[in-house]
């Protein structure tokens, strides 16, 4: 018992990561400069990113939502 669940949190946590990776590859191709101007993110990027990453997580919530219902998407 104890080993499987030691199991399932490492798929878990091997889930978070690729879908951590995932999305700071996407929204960085996506917003931020390919040029590296400044060492910080400027207003723009970091808006760019916020909206990234708020998209992506509902995106995410909603597939985890339909795949656990059953249902078929559309």
């Amino acid at each position: 018992m104890e080993m499987q669940i030691i199991g399932t949190a490492t798929q878990e946590m091997e889930h978070k990561v690729e879908l951590f990776n995932k999305l700071t590859k996407t929204c960085f191709e996506k917003c931020v400069d390919k040029r590296y101007k400044e060492g910080e993110l400027n207003l723009g990027e970091t808006s760019c990113v916020d909206r990234c990453v708020s998209k992506y997580s509902q995106v995410t919530n909603l597939i985890g939502h339909i795949l656990s219902s059953g249902r078929t998407p559309l």
